[in-house]
């Protein structure tokens, strides 16, 4: 045997050894039981007490008092993907082999012929958790063991400091800091923070537009001005994170990654949207500012080509919103490769289910950067029993078999979700005559 193929066996052994110590035991523990079917899936939308729009999957199995749960919440989109869950995927899903996770997967995507939509990878990720949590049930085992087992004890998340001013704005990440938090994002008084004229404010257009208006050359230039404040009076022990939010046309995108380079960030967040990921690689040309993206994809052509031409340096995906675990596992495998990492994205309006099993996927992968945490009040503790806290800057999951979180159903219809009102959003930014800014 050649020296090379030696040390590619010795590498690769570890691994290879924890997955089939996995599989054998789930084996051990599954063999003679009847065939694990599919007998119900339900949708179990909830405003958690606090105006959210989250949409869970309850899979009941053929074996008595045996189910998992999914998150398929979509803030935007909550009645639809519920809708679609009850009428359209629930009479294909039922029958199923519960066991058949990638299979049923792929069948489903396949049988929607147009795929890669939101609604679609919404419904699979609701379905996908689920089956996870069963099989680790099943098993007697963590999804994260399932996985390949843990490659770190807890997982590092990033806080989000916001503030008005320079001096607000430090005063909150030193908050942050001193709870125990290593990585923390900085926003000045909100997305576009910094850039946006108040509402009658500027030159505006006779009987035009006099709403906030975002103004990107002024924030190109109030963005650095105000990490160069955080540095120097917090020095370069924390890791700081920004998100742009996709405001800036490309240019000026890579203007800013450019003024930005001695500041040393963690990382900048959706400099741009994406229909123009493609210049990412001019960017790359002229700084060495990491750049994080994804959060809004949904196809795997968007960040397949991100991560294999190494045009980002972290994968922002929304684990409900990719399509699960199942490719939520492929796309780290996939960043492992080409040296990316993972950032998987949270959000306030997010649910706990889809925290936890982003964090079984962190424990297990080796191309994990940092998670972006997420807090709920205690009712959602109670509500979701199981739910990962975040004591010191790490989330710590309970080693109970499946996913280790539940639903309190009875809890959760006691707060139903309420009819959107067909506003403009917090997501919606208009420029100083009146036109969308991208989000």
């Amino acid at each position: 045997m050649q020296r090379r193929d030696l040390l590619a066996g010795t590498v690769a052994a570890p691994a290879a050894l924890a997955a089939q110590a996995a599989q054998s035991t789930y084996e051990r523990r599954t063999r003679g039981l009847p065939r694990l079917t599919i007998k119900n899936v339900e949708s179990i939308t909830t405003a958690g007490g606090r105006g959210y729009t989250w949409v869970i999957v309850k899979v009941t199995t053929s074996e008595p008092g045996l189910y998992g749960i999914g998150s398929a919440s979509n803030y935007h989109q909550a009645f639809t993907v519920a809708a679609s869950i009850e009428k359209h995927m629930a009479p294909f899903w039922i029958g199923k082999d519960v066991d058949r996770i990638d299979d049923i997967w792929y069948a489903t995507n396949y049988r929607n012929y147009r795929r890669g939509d939101t609604i679609l990878n919404n419904a699979l990720s609701g379905l996908d958790m689920a089956l996870w949590d069963i099989k680790g049930k099943r098993a007697g085992m963590p999804v994260f063991d399932l996985l390949g087992g843990k490659v770190r004890d807890a997982v590092p998340c990033y806080g989000h400091a916001d503030g008005a001013t320079p001096d607000a704005l430090t005063d909150a990440v030193k908050g942050f800091m001193d709870r125990g938090y290593r990585h923390v994002r900085a926003q000045l008084g909100g997305y576009g923070g910094g850039g946006i004229l108040p509402p009658g404010q500027g030159k505006r257009m006779r009987s035009g537009y006099t709403g906030p208006a975002f103004d990107e050359e002024q924030y190109v230039n109030a963005i650095p001005k105000l990490f160069e404040h955080l540095r120097v009076k917090l020095g370069n022990d924390v890791r700081l994170l920004h998100d742009v939010h996709e405001h800036l046309t490309p240019a000026m995108a890579v203007e800013l990654a450019k003024r930005m380079e001695p500041y040393r960030l963690f990382f900048i967040e959706d400099i741009l949207p994406p229909e123009l990921i493609h210049w990412f690689k001019n960017i790359k040309q002229v700084s060495s500012t990491p750049m994080a993206m994804g959060e809004i994809f949904t196809n795997p052509q968007e960040w397949v080509t991100c991560i294999s031409e190494r045009l980002i340096d972290f994968a922002r995906c929304r684990v409900s919103t990719v399509g699960g675990i199942t490719q939520a596992r492929k796309i780290a495998i996939l960043c492992e490769a080409f040296g990316v990492r993972t950032a998987w994205q949270e959000g306030g309006d997010n649910d706990p289910v889809n925290f936890t099993a982003a964090c079984h996927v962190d424990l297990a992968s080796s191309a994990f950067g940092i998670q972006e945490d997420n807090r709920w009040p205690d009712q959602v503790h109670e509500m979701f029993p199981g739910t990962p806290k975040i004591p010191d800057g790490y989330a710590y999951v309970n080693e109970a078999p499946g996913l280790g979180i539940d639903i309190n159903v009875e809890m959760a219809r006691k707060y139903p979700m309420q009819d959107p009102t067909g506003r403009e959003d917090g997501f919606t930014v208009r420029s100083i005559d009146g036109s969308l800014v991208r989000p």
